[in-house]
């Protein structure tokens, strides 16, 4: 496998994460991963169908309960196959992969999302799953755009690594009761976004209007805000090498978002996560939230669902709706198992058509079963169901992020979360940020397209 030694904003060369983080986790992914898993690389085997397999959770803690349902489900209907479930935050869950990738002690089934895909099989972790699927009662159940979304974010569409279990939109969350009281029109445009975001702060009440995302999975959030306002509908221009990321439009879109950092959102704003940015929503007095469909039960068990509306993304120029995609989440079989068989057993139950029902309900996503996207709790999840009209009326234009690029996640995270904060502090302008990020993109666009070649 080639690793490309990539530059950092100085100019230096920067180690591959794979290898600067192989001497820290190697023994916590080893521990997991060595009794019945694929541990020593390799092509695996197909092994008896039953005994013991490992199942990497890609978002521990938020969906453990629901898994350890659907686990508990798998294990009666199939009493020869045990299940051991290891739930990974999803902040920590491609760094534990990309660790094992390279140090052994990968599971047998783990998740893997779009954002994924590409990165994972450059080092040709992931088994292909198209005869499989051919072969299997979910062939022809799932949704084929979520299909298609994992295709193409592997980088041949040809191949399907992952089989889709759900799709996330984003959302802005608004609190309709605060809203009311202060008599504010609903957020449907990014000008009542910004209306409201300034009318709801009153700091010395710790009452603001909006809270940003400025640690952990910062980026994706501001390329929304960024491509919402601008009204740009492509991530590359006409030539398909250069990015539109620094395009002015998106450079005065991020000025604008960036500047609300403080102004109309609480300081802490700066480290948080999504986690820790739910979890501050749901406890305080704070007007709007932008997150996923991901958070939704979590709002109405804190909120109840009388206090808040989660709608799409607010329309910008003309009235258009522009989002950048969020990534198809999926379950993947990793090269290495030494039990392909029952772990192929596990994903089939995992997207069944009730099984995959129960996941989203919880989880308040977009079902890949296509049965499961019929079923009546769509219509009762507001959020979900608002975003499914949008994504089907023709209302909104989703700008694809380039999940096929190996480097998409390493850029996207390790390179520019910290830039971004800096951004926030004004220590970095949003033209500088934005034109680091589209060197890096350009750069790997180009190594992808030669490689590609």
């Amino acid at each position: 496998m080639k690793i490309s030694i990539r530059r950092d904003s100085t100019g230096r060369r920067r180690t591959p994460a794979v290898v600067a983080l192989g001497a820290v986790l190697a023994l916590t992914v080893t521990a997991c991963g060595d009794d019945g898993s694929g541990a020593s690389g390799g092509n695996g085997a197909e092994g008896s169908g039953t005994g013991k397999i490992v199942f990497w959770d890609n978002n521990g803690g938020v969906r453990t309960d629901i898994w350890n349902e659907i686990i508990a489900g798998f294990e009666k209907a199939n009493p020869d196959i045990d299940v051991e479930y290891v739930g990974i935050a999803s902040t920590e869950y491609q760094s534990k992969v990309d660790t094992a990738i390279q140090g052994g002690g990968l599971p047998d089934v783990g998740g893997v999302g779009a954002a994924m895909i590409a990165g994972f099989a450059a080092q040709g972790a992931l088994d292909p799953l198209d005869e499989r699927l051919a072969k299997s009662s979910l062939n022809g159940k799932l949704n084929e755009d979520m299909v298609t979304s994992l295709r193409a974010a592997g980088g041949a569409e040809d191949t399907l690594y992952s089989i889709p279990t759900s799709a996330n939109n984003g959302v802005l969350y608004y609190r309709t009761d605060l809203f009311e009281k202060a008599g504010l029109r609903e957020p449907t445009t990014w000008d009542a976004f910004y209306e409201a975001a300034e009318k709801l702060t009153a700091a010395g009440r710790n009452e603001f209007g909006y809270t940003i995302r400025g640690g952990a999975g910062s980026i994706a959030q501001a390329l929304d805000a960024m491509y919402g306002q601008s009204g740009i509908t492509s991530f590359w221009d006409a030539s398909g090498a250069k990015t539109t990321v620094n395009d002015p439009a998106n450079v005065a879109a991020l000025e604008k978002y960036a500047a609300l950092y403080k102004k109309v959102t609480p300081a802490a704003d700066l480290n948080n996560d999504f986690t820790k940015m739910v979890a501050q929503w749901d406890s305080g007095t704070i007007g709007m939230l932008n997150h996923n469909l991901g958070s939704y039960q979590d709002h109405v068990k804190a909120l109840g669902v009388e206090k808040f509306r989660g709608i799409p993304q607010p329309t910008g120029p003309g009235g258009k709706r522009v989002q950048v995609s969020n990534p198809v989440d999926g379950l993947g079989l990793f090269k290495a198992s030494r039990n392909k068989e029952a772990a192929w057993k596990f994903i089939e139950f995992a997207t069944s058509h009730a099984e995959n029902s129960k996941f989203n309900r919880t989880a308040g996503q977009v079902p890949a079963h296509a049965d499961a996207a019929k079923d009546a709790w769509i219509s009762e999840a507001e959020p979900t169901k608002l975003a499914a009209q949008a994504l089907s009326d023709g209302s909104t234009t989703i700008v694809q992020l380039p999940y096929y690029l190996p480097d998409w996640n390493t850029i996207s995270k390790a390179d520019n979360e910290p830039n971004f904060q800096k951004v926030l502090l004004g220590g970095l302008s949003p033209q500088n940020f934005l034109n680091t990020l589209a060197d890096q993109l350009n750069e790997a666009q180009a190594e992808w397209s030669n490689q590609k070649g």
